[in-house]
């Protein structure tokens, strides 16, 4: 089965060509996304043909006989919880979820309708980063507010990135030579992006994103947790604000939308830091940049914090692993956050921390010492894959594990 997967970020679109079945890449790319507007479907279609030439000049011939499309949508609300073909009710339910994943979720439903227009014969399958979460118990995902106000909004606690948080689990345990089930896992995504897993017979039993993915750690530019009083501070000065230019009513709605872009898109570590590339926040810490070290300070803190209460939530960590474009290539953020995991009887292994280079061919490295209590274990990502694995496994009625053995 040939399985075209189109990974649409909120800057990038990643696109691999697989033959799911054998579980191979036939050619992979990634292309510039600059979505912005109502030029999010432009934006959309040209990085899609650029990313169909690259592929392409790849492969000759790669995007002849595909048998389905794999797309990976951020937010499939209460509705869609399981990988699943796109007919237009599924395509109406996407749309109702794009106030709940702004970045993410407008961009996917772009992106499907530019694919659909180029295959539409094709079976379009949905993976979402929400389904992995779906068992999450009551206690993880029930906000303590009052019915009257979360009924409404679905509010509940979702989680994301669950299709690499799947896909670290079976890693991770085919590695250590245990199934899936039987192993505590805390997994940290680290990129743009950023969440904690705590998993437990297989799958997540808390997480560090909530009803949307601005809660949990410190990211490129999102805040992470912030006190609701604070927001509530900051809405009401940007209402006040717009109140005092255009008038006794102002423009409320506006205000609350620049709000949401400076909480989206002008956070996390570009606040701190002036950008939000951890590569070159260590360098400039390394020279003795203050705003560079205290970015980084927030950064790590925030995810100390979160790996211990996971291991509270796993009841004991077997493994803990780090993914995710600064989870796999920053030492500096994996030393310093494990040097704090002693209390957990985690034993770093500070050579093979900056050794650890995991590639699709060997996903994963351990990083811990031979003597360390909990495995410390950098994993390679690779969505475009799981998307692929799901998608195969979804049209022939099998699970991903089944399919992946």
């Amino acid at each position: 089965m040939r399985v075209l997967v189109l990974n649409a970020g909120s800057s990038s679109l990643k696109a691999g060509c697989f033959d799911a079945a054998g579980h191979s890449r036939i050619a992979g790319t990634k292309v510039a996304l600059q979505p912005a507007g109502k030029q999010i479907a432009a934006a959309c279609t040209a990085a899609l043909h650029a990313a169909f030439a690259d592929l392409e000049r790849q492969a000759p011939g790669v995007l002849q006989g595909l048998d389905a499309i794999g797309h990976r949508i951020v937010h499939g609300g209460l509705a869609l919880r399981r990988t699943t073909v796109i007919d237009a009710g599924v395509e109406a339910r996407i749309e109702g979820c794009v106030p709940l994943a702004p970045l993410h979720n407008a961009v996917g439903l772009a992106m499907l309708r530019a694919a659909r227009a180029s295959w539409p014969a094709l079976p379009h399958l949905a993976v979402f980063d929400t389904a992995f979460h779906a068992q999450l118990p009551p206690a993880a995902w029930h906000y303590a507010l009052p019915e009257s106000l979360t009924a409404p909004l679905q509010a509940r606690r979702f989680g994301f990135h669950g299709i690499n948080h799947a896909q670290v689990l079976r890693h991770c345990a085919a590695v250590l030579g245990v199934e899936p089930v039987a192993l505590r896992l805390v997994s940290c995504h680290l990129g743009a992006g950023a969440s904690v897993a705590a998993i437990v017979g297989g799958h997540s039993v808390d997480t560090s994103m909530g009803y949307t993915p601005l809660e949990g750690l410190v990211m490129g530019t999102r805040a992470g947790d912030l006190d609701p009083g604070l927001v509530l501070r900051l809405a009401r000065e940007a209402v006040r604000g717009a109140a005092r230019e255009h008038g006794m009513y102002g423009d409320a709605a506006g205000a609350i939308d620049s709000l949401e872009e400076q909480l989206q898109r002008r956070s996390g570590l570009r606040a701190l830091g002036g950008t939000e590339d951890v590569a070159a926040l260590e360098s400039r810490a390394a020279q003795g940049d203050e705003a560079a070290t205290l970015a980084l300070d927030v950064y790590v803190h925030r995810l100390r914090r979160y790996i211990g209460a996971m291991c509270a939530s796993t009841g004991g960590a077997d493994a803990i692993a780090f993914s995710g474009g600064v989870g796999e290539h920053s030492a500096v953020v994996r030393s310093r956050a494990c040097g704090a995991l002693g209390w957990l009887g985690a034993q770093l292994d500070a050579g093979a921390n900056a050794a650890a280079r995991p590639s699709e061919g060997a996903p994963v490295a351990r990083i811990s010492t031979p003597t360390s209590a909990v495995s410390l274990l950098v994993v390679a990502a690779d969505e475009e894959r799981a998307i692929a694995e799901e998608v195969e496994s979804c049209l022939s009625g099998r699970s991903v594990d089944e399919s992946a053995s």
